[in-house]
């Protein structure tokens, strides 16, 4: 390629524009420049080909023979250029936001709608890392985070993002084998904890059951929510959850909230971030993106 010289780029560009509406006027328009300029970038190409590339009849353009097979060679060249050059700008424009997440809401909530959130903000390369613990760390490649808390920490900005009804939740499979339409079914059924037995002690002395049921006997207790919502839709029994970690599998029917508790979750989730990232374009488009889509749920 170096042994063979290169006509003109801006030439090239006057004559497709030329030849494609026959019209040096409409070309001029298209590439912001005079139509003498048009003219006098034909004239370079014309000389340096050495070749006649238009006629002129009563007013109107046309393509030479030679001009058209030129015009037929070069313009998917120049379209191939154009698009090469497009998706180099698009990956120097991408940006990458890193979101920490408790696994539960990045598998069941937050997974499930990320393709909503890349159709938004293409520009937008997302990774996500799971965390055990609700609360994390904001390492410094962390953008983002979502906390599952009080809302009480230093040194970060948080939003919340819902309040969230505590839902009792089954498979439909378990609850045609073993009926459940209020809270005194509970009674002899299996329940499944998480982390600990505050959320169902919480709902069995709500409906005022702690005689009946002996929360620290019945159930299986697992480390993850998503664990035991898993344990649910194989049958194993009855979760409790909040709302928000199990919107995706009440949606798609795989578990059944048979009564509402008629209580909301003490902690809630929320988006967090270092304050130095407030006004960080992807930083702010995630946080009004999230804060939005949780509301519709």
């Amino acid at each position: 390629m170096s042994n063979k010289k290169l006509p003109p780029l801006n030439a090239l560009k006057a004559f497709e524009s030329a030849a494609r509406h026959l019209n040096f006027t409409k070309a001029a328009e298209e590439l912001f420049v005079t139509q003498a300029a048009v003219s006098h970038q034909i004239k370079l190409l014309e000389d340096f080909l050495n070749v006649k590339l238009f006629h002129r009849k009563n007013r109107l353009l046309e393509l030479t023979e030679l001009g058209n097979q030129y015009f037929d060679d070069i313009r998917p060249l120049l379209e191939h250029i154009a698009t090469a050059t497009d998706k180099i700008r698009q990956k120097n424009n991408r940006q990458v936001l890193t979101i920490s997440v408790p696994q539960t809401f990045g598998m069941h909530w937050l997974v499930p709608r990320l393709n909503d959130f890349h159709q938004k903000f293409p520009d937008i390369e997302v990774r996500i890392k799971g965390v055990d613990q609700d609360e994390g760390l904001l390492g410094k490649e962390i953008d983002v985070a979502i906390y599952y808390g009080t809302g009480h920490w230093q040194n970060v900005e948080s939003v919340r993002l819902n309040e969230s009804p505590l839902v009792i939740l089954a498979s439909p499979e378990y609850l045609e084998q073993y009926p459940v339409n209020g809270p005194d079914d509970l009674i002899g059924k299996t329940l499944l904890h998480v982390f600990s037995r505050n959320k169902w002690k919480r709902v069995i002395e709500h409906f005022g059951l702690l005689s009946e049921i002996d929360i620290d006997e019945i159930g299986t207790m697992f480390s993850h929510t998503f664990m035991a919502l898993q344990a649910a839709m194989h049958q194993q029994g009855i979760a409790i959850a909040n709302k928000i970690v199990a919107q995706h599998e009440l949606e798609q029917g795989h578990l059944i909230e048979p009564f509402s508790t008629g209580l909301y979750d003490e902690k809630s989730f929320y988006v967090v971030y270092p304050p130095e990232m407030s006004e960080i374009t992807k930083v702010k488009y995630f946080v009004e993106w999230i804060v939005e889509e949780i509301n519709l749920c």
